[in-house]
């Protein structure tokens, strides 16, 4: 996608999409050097639900299903349940609500996002919540206002029903405590091409990378292709599991199956004996639910006599190894790198 755009178009053009999309990326290279920050948070959603209060879940419950009696912030949450998409401003204004007006752990709020939002992913949404409440930039917070939605979503102030409780100055910072190690870890180390095989192989497909057509898998000879989901966030997923497994199976010419499994791991590996593989090949997943599946994949497929390989996009290692502080330090930096590649696909 990134290669078209600088292909078609001069990059001052299509500076600012570039920019949007290398936020997802940016995310991702930040989330890969700090895994905890991940782990923390889903050992956090769990221990929150085992010992909160129940007037506090109650209420957050409440807030989450549309009913706080802030009418502007309840549409907001009614249209990501019945739709599974906001507005990139609709969603800091709703988070901020949940942290910093309904004084609700921001983890749970996250989790709401995660189920919910189709593109949720795991590092933007985590680490974009983490950014309201003021962890990832230590002592800035995002506070909701009303005169700001005022100005970029007035509709949503046709109700102003309780809207006196985001009255610009009416809301202070909670301050949010840190539960993760945040310190940078060296980067997982994944080859960036295909090692040959003459091994029957099967690709893994999941949602961290769906188009194996093109890169390092792009000349894979597969026996079947297969995702497989749990069953959590499949409405989520589906359209876009979907898409990729028609997109695969029409690339390779071999079949290409959606599994629902409770166990993913263990689905991989009766799928992988199933068809007689002596290779599983796929995108090594970016730190979330797909990766958190390999360690035990690995050792049962092993178990099986069934080698993972897994290999990483060169674009998605050069940015990684930027996103060590930062977005705008990782942003000149990508924006030098984009900008030579656009000059040599312009030039030809």
């Amino acid at each position: 996608m990134v290669s078209d755009t600088l292909r078609t178009y001069e990059f001052q053009t299509v500076e600012k999409w570039l920019q949007e999309v290398c936020w997802r990326r940016y995310w991702k290279g930040w989330l890969e050097m700090r895994p905890d920050v991940w782990t923390s948070w889903r050992r956090r959603v769990q221990e929150l639900g085992e010992t909160l209060p129940a007037t506090v879940m109650q209420r957050g419950q409440a807030v989450a299903a549309g009913e706080s009696g802030v009418a502007c912030m309840d549409a907001i949450a009614r249209e990501l349940i019945a739709t599974g998409y906001l507005h990139n401003h609709a969603r800091m204004w709703w988070a901020s609500y949940w942290i910093h007006v309904e004084r609700l752990p921001w983890e749970l709020g996250a989790d709401m996002f995660f189920r919910h939002l189709l593109d949720a992913d795991p590092a933007t949404n985590t680490l974009s919540w983490r950014w309201v409440a003021g962890l990832q930039t230590p002592g800035k917070t995002y506070l909701v206002r009303r005169s700001n939605i005022e100005k970029y979503a007035p509709g949503l102030l046709n109700d102003r029903t309780g809207s006196e409780r985001i009255a610009d100055g009416a809301v202070s910072p909670v301050v949010a405590t840190e539960f993760a190690e945040t310190a940078r870890q060296t980067l997982p180390d994944y080859p960036v091409t295909l090692p040959r095989s003459d091994d029957r192989v099967g690709l893994w497909l999941h949602a961290d990378d769906l188009l194996p057509e093109v890169g390092p898998l792009a000349d894979l000879t597969p026996a079947t292709v297969a995702a497989f989901s749990n069953g959590q966030r499949l409405a989520a997923l589906g359209v876009g599991l979907a898409d990729g497994l028609a997109r695969s199976g029409a690339h390779f010419k071999c079949s290409s199956v959606l599994h629902n499994d409770a166990d993913p791991a263990a689905g991989i590996c009766t799928w992988a004996t199933a068809h007689r593989l002596k290779e599983v090949a796929a995108f090594a997943p970016t730190v979330g639910p797909e990766a958190d599946l390999v360690p035990r994949l690995r050792t049962l497929l092993s178990a099986a006599g069934v080698t993972l390989t897994l290999v990483r996009r060169t674009s998605d290692a050069h940015a990684f190894t930027l996103a060590r502080a930062g977005f705008f330090p990782f942003w000149e930096k990508m924006s030098r790198h984009l900008r030579q590649q656009n000059t040599l696909m312009t030039r030809r």
